[in-house]
């Protein structure tokens, strides 16, 4: 990972993102349509649907991703409880790389958490 805290990480990323909106429109508009309809509370709600987001983003490595989805994961109510929990099955299914990534994670969520604290 890189020195950039998390919060840092997530701001670049959606700089980036926001460049290739600009450039493939329709495919970012599909993408955002996607995630709005996945995201949506059905049988799960929200929140269980960050949690599994977040333990699948540990479990294929991408630090981006856990930045993006442990702050969602906090902003749905997950406790870091429950988000340690969830990081556990991801263990479980990735291993001992998932474990390194996983312990990224509760760095993010610890970082998102202090900045709600204090109100950032």
């Amino acid at each position: 990972m890189s020195t950039s805290s998390y919060s840092d990480r997530v701001a670049q990323r959606r700089a980036g993102i926001g460049k290739f909106a600009k450039q493939q429109p329709d495919v970012m508009r599909a993408f955002r349509e996607l995630n709005r309809v996945g995201g949506e509370a059905r049988s799960l709600d929200a929140k269980t649907k960050e949690l599994i987001s977040l333990s699948i983003a540990v479990a294929l490595r991408c630090d981006d991703c856990i930045g993006f989805h442990a702050q969602a994961c906090l902003n749905a109510g997950a406790t870091p409880e429950e988000i340690s929990d969830a990081l556990g099955v991801a263990i479980v299914m990735g291993g001992g790389p998932a474990l390194m990534y996983a312990s990224h994670a509760m760095d993010a969520v610890a970082e998102f958490s202090a900045a709600a604290k204090s109100g950032q």
